[in-house]
């Protein structure tokens, strides 16, 4: 116990050295490509080092980002779809449990890009430099990365859903045509209970962990790379950056806070008929817990210890839902994907229509089942939505020096969402404490 205990000290330490180095990496690359801005704005030496220097050490990157994200979303959502056998056990428990998570998901992911379009944070900048920047990116991504295909609307749009050859949608990096595949195969893993679909689970759920632990190991590569990014933001944009910066994190606040005390109480006080005022009361303790560590993980104990001497929950309830929320319910996941993408494509000129802007909801939703618990684990799954819908990947520098701050945020949104869903279902289910069922560990 005491080498496990270190090890996961150590683990936690190394995060938060590494979160440091990322901030370094933001502010020098931030200063510099200012400097460079108001300094040497049309200096020859400025586009020999974005071009043969800080743009390929991004590129590298955002490479390795996209040869790890096809393997890490699609064995996350199996994995995350099988793991919820006991849905079947608990009756009605779990199917409401599944039917909260997607409407709530759905309600979040929808608040947060109606935030965004309404304010606009990303519009303003030089149309021009945008649109250079834009075109550039999208000859770089290239290489990466191919987009599937023109975009597609109506009925063609549903049917690309389904793909006809899953190894093309993987190669193609149709992210939603895997995902769906994905969310197929997860149902059928959980529907064959046999031993030979169980060590098949075993080693799908062996690539998850191995796709997790290169993308940690990629990650620590981001205080270099978003140095690069930075800097070459900066040095094109100049001031410009800051001010929609500053626009991009109020909008993220503005949307977790409107989840957090707009909708949550208003579920808690209509199906829960449960005071928001107390509930937020008696779970103060794990929403601290959570912004301190940034972790929905390491968080669990303490909910499922507020879940039942606080809220005074079910046990057998609590468990499965917050056990499975820590993973699958991940509203303020969700929520800064939405938001960022939206973002971005304002800040480079690129305007979404309402098709792209339902597929970056549906992407959002279905990722936040089995997100990466790794530091910028949303990182790969926003890279390759930008990719998508036709925005340069390069524009993740721009979020990642402020995201420790906005990450200890959203995972206070998403364990307190795991606490509200936990009463919610305790609710409507009629579910007792004293019903001999509901005890059983």
């Amino acid at each position: 116990m005491t080498n496990a205990a270190e090890l996961s000290r150590e683990a936690h330490a190394g995060t938060d050295r590494l979160q440091w180095w990322i901030l370094l990496g933001f502010v020098l690359g931030l200063g510099g490509g200012l400097l460079a801005y108001t300094f040497a704005k049309d200096a020859d030496w400025i586009g020999f080092v974005v071009t043969y220097v800080t743009g390929p050490i991004g590129q590298i990157f955002l490479r390795l980002l996209f040869m790890l994200v096809i393997p890490l979303l699609f064995s996350a959502l199996v994995v995350g779809i099988a793991e919820m056998g006991e849905v079947r056990a608990l009756g009605r428990v779990g199917i409401a449990t599944l039917v909260y998570t997607v409407v709530v998901s759905g309600i979040a992911v929808a608040l947060s890009l109606l935030l965004v379009n309404t304010i606009r944070p990303g519009d303003g900048v030089d149309r021009a430099a945008a649109q250079e920047l834009l075109a550039k990116g999208a000859e770089n991504a290239g290489a990466i990365v191919k987009t599937a295909g023109e975009a597609k609307s109506g009925v063609e749009a549903v049917l690309s859903l389904i793909p006809s050859n899953v190894i093309t949608a993987m190669s193609d990096n149709d992210i939603l045509a895997v995902m769906f595949f994905a969310l197929i195969f997860g149902i059928g893993l959980l529907l064959v209970q046999t031993p030979k679909t169980a060590v098949l689970k075993d080693a799908i759920e062996a690539v998850f962990e191995v796709a997790m632990k290169l993308i940690g190991l990629v990650i620590r590569l981001a205080p270099l790379a978003i140095f690069c990014f930075m800097f070459n933001l900066a040095a094109q944009f100049g001031w410009d950056l800051l001010g929609k910066l500053a626009a991009y994190v109020a909008v993220v606040l503005l949307a977790l806070a409107l989840q957090m005390f707009g909708v949550f109480s208003a579920l808690l006080a209509f199906l829960a008929r449960k005071s928001p005022i107390a509930f937020f009361r008696e779970t103060r303790e794990a929403s601290l817990m959570a912004f301190s560590t940034a972790s929905s993980n390491a968080t669990l104990p303490t909910s499922l210890r507020v879940a039942e001497d606080e809220l005074k929950l079910p046990r057998r309830v609590a468990r499965f839902v917050l056990t499975i929320g820590a993973t699958a319910n991940q509203n303020g996941t969700a929520m800064f994907e939405g938001v960022t993408v939206l973002f971005l494509a304002q800040f480079f000129g690129h305007q979404l229509a309402l098709g792209d802007q339902l597929m970056v909801m549906v992407i959002c939703i279905l990722a936040g089942v089995g997100t990466a618990g790794v530091p910028a684990g949303s990182l790969p799954v926003i890279a390759l939505i930008l990719h998508r819908v036709g925005v340069p990947p390069e524009g993740i520098g721009l979020i990642l020096g402020v995201d420790r701050f906005l990450d200890m945020c959203r995972t206070t949104l998403n364990v307190v969402g795991d606490l509200v869903c936990a009463t919610v279902i305790s609710a409507v289910t009629g579910a007792r404490n004293d019903l001999p069922e509901m005890e059983a560990a």
